[in-house]
């Protein structure tokens, strides 16, 4: 089939589906970030793992991520019980907000786009032909033969010039995502060696990129070093926007190399750029190959980046375990020389992973149960730092650090919380700070904390944290309804010491969802992601810090019995239990038309 240029837009009754890309503003309460997403079909309702950043200099910019999946094709297309990612479809969402959170916008570009994949009723349909049409997501990718695949990652900084980095040349936003070859005929020139790289988008004018401007997007950088056996995953991306270092305006990516044999060379890798992102250098932190016969040993990933005010660069990620009871550590490397050399690496807490600490019966690495949503990066340590951006004069350089942790076993799951005051050399007591389940206590007493994320504003005064959590007990079947929720928690620093911070309060709470009704796309279970993400600044209207937040939000995702059925039929043909493989239902036909309307929620406190 020859594949068109262009395509006329779906017809009026399906294209009322998407909602138009204008700001959703909260009433007293959260908002939704995802707001360009249509409610239904699946999966082009289906947003993920979101990610966020605000610009230091402008502190009423925000700008988030997710994996979104609006541009994909519908189940109906192909065969009715197949919903599979579309080859060449970008999925690394992008939003504004430009009043602190508090409203958000979704701009539509022009790129590959498989929307015009809609289907009809049974299997005759031809297989997805996407061709150029609207995308609600990264632009200029398939234009140079590349992939936008999600897990995004954001920082603001400052804009070079001839001159150097100045906050008065502006401001840029980093764009980090796992990337792709595209390979689609529709695709233009480009590409790369290996499986997935590392690619950075940047755009110097927000206002316009929030507008559907897709031109202020520079074309995508290729950032790692890209080999033939090179698998990167689960980057994060950082410039150093405090004017007070000598490294202002550098960027930083890290994450974890996966070459090789799994879980023997995976090595966590940093990638520098000191020209605004166009060139980039590739440095590994600690070992390249793993010890299989040490207790902690399996791998190196689920990173977190960030700077002082002095420039020190700081890079915290998570060394699994080898399986049962799932011990591994935290560990922190430092950079004095903006990224040329690192520290060796040491340990700076132990976290036991959700996915490893229960007995090797309850099967898969879920969190709520049968068909339930992967939980394997909750250990990973989330930071932030009081650096004093913009100026850097204000800062108190505490380090605020978080995760969830397993260590006293299924149903018990904790929102750990620590600070250091020194640089990373000792840390206050940990805190579990999951709140008590205020929507379904006679069934689970706390919050099941699921993942976490710390921000603290620039000044130091205050601590904001937020995490998704599930509200029901680990479930055995997929008949019983499940919760989950976002929630935002505030507390004042009150001294210089590591534990000179209050008890933390609840701010937020969102309402409840039921996790049953998101889906991976090949529909064998729930699907979440792994993160969460929070913001500090100084609002520049009153002066006073806030905070804002992004989580994963099931809301407005409706529960399929079907699927439920199809869930519970699959675990038990792979666990041997019966000797019938089940057939996928046909989503469009046999679910309600929300299933899998996962969506992205966000919350900014009062200054």
């Amino acid at each position: 089939m020859r594949r068109a240029s262009l395509f006329v837009l779906l017809a009026a009754a399906t294209a009322v589906l998407f909602l138009p890309s204008v700001p959703v503003t909260a009433q007293g309460g959260d908002v939704l970030v995802s707001n360009g997403s249509p409610v239904t079909p699946f999966s082009e309702n289906k947003q993920n793992e979101p990610a966020l950043a605000v610009d230091a200099n402008h502190p009423n910019i925000l700008a988030a991520g997710s994996n979104d999946e609006i541009d994909e094709e519908a189940c109906n297309a192909g065969a009715d019980n197949t919903c599979p990612f579309t080859p060449g479809i970008g999925v690394s969402g992008i939003y504004f907000s430009f009043d602190s959170g508090h409203s958000w916008t979704q701009p539509t570009y022009t790129g590959l786009s498989a929307r015009n994949c809609q289907g009809v009723v049974g299997d005759s349909d031809p297989p997805c032909d996407p061709g150029i049409g609207p995308i609600g997501t990264l632009p200029k990718y398939a234009e140079n033969g590349l992939v936008a695949d999600g897990d995004p990652a954001l920082a603001f900084g400052p804009k070079p010039s001839p001159d150097g980095f100045s906050w008065d040349n502006g401001s840029r936003l980093y764009y980090a995502n796992l990337t792709s070859n595209c390979g689609d005929p529709d695709c233009g020139p480009g590409g790369f060696k290996g499986f997935e790289a590392i690619g950075v988008s940047r755009t110097d004018n927000v206002a316009a990129a929030a507008a559907g401007d897709a031109t202020v997007w520079k074309k995508p950088v290729i950032a790692s070093r890209q080999n033939s056996a090179l698998f990167a995953d689960k980057e994060q991306i950082w410039a150093d926007n405090a004017e007070s270092s000598p490294f202002f305006g550098h960027v930083y990516v890290c994450f974890g190399a996966f070459q090789g044999v799994p879980g023997r060379s995976q090595p966590l890798k940093v990638l520098t750029s000191a020209d605004g992102g166009s060139a980039w250098t590739s440095h590994q932190v600690g070992p390249a190959t793993n010890n299989p016969s040490s207790a902690r040993g399996f791998g190196h990933s689920g990173c977190t980046i960030r700077t002082d005010s002095n420039g020190v660069v700081y890079v915290f990620y998570y060394q699994f375990a080898f399986g049962f009871p799932g011990n591994g550590v935290q560990l922190l490397a430092k950079s004095f020389d903006g990224g040329a050399h690192w520290t060796q690496p040491r340990k700076v807490q132990t976290a036991v992973d959700l996915c490893n600490a229960f007995e090797p019966s309850i099967g898969r690495c879920v969190q709520d149960g049968i068909g339930g949503a992967r939980n394997d990066l909750g250990p990973d340590p989330s930071v932030d730092i009081a650096n004093g951006a913009p100026s850097g004069n204000d800062a108190t350089n505490r380090i605020v650090l978080t995760w969830v942790d397993g260590r006293d076993g299924l149903n018990h799951e904790h929102v750990m919380f620590t600070s250091s005051v020194n640089g990373g050399n000792t840390w206050s007591p940990t805190r579990q700070l999951e709140q008590p389940n205020t929507d379904d206590p006679a069934e689970q007493p706390l919050d099941r904390g699921y993942y976490s994320a710390p921000a603290i504003s620039p000044n130091g005064t205050d601590v904001y944290l937020v995490y998704n959590a599930n509200t029901t007990p680990f479930r055995d079947n997929t008949t019983d309804p499940r919760g989950l929720i976002g929630v935002l928690l505030h507390a004042t620093v009150t001294g210089t010491g590591a534990n000179a911070i209050s008890g933390f309060t609840q701010i937020h709470r969102s309402p409840v969802g039921d996790p049953r009704g998101s889906s991976q796309n090949n529909l064998a279970a729930e699907f979440l992601g792994d993160y969460v993400y929070a913001v500090s600044q100084i609002d520049p209207e009153t002066g006073d810090p806030y905070g804002a937040a992004v989580w994963n939000d099931a809301r407005n995702a409706a529960d399929c019995p079907a699927m439920d059925t199809y869930r519970q039929d699959l675990h038990d043909f792979a666990t041997g239990a019966s000797s019938t493989q089940p057939t996928r239902p046909a989503v469009q036909q046999e679910c309600p038309p929300t299933f899998g309307n996962s969506d992205i929620f966000s919350f900014t406190s009062a200054a």
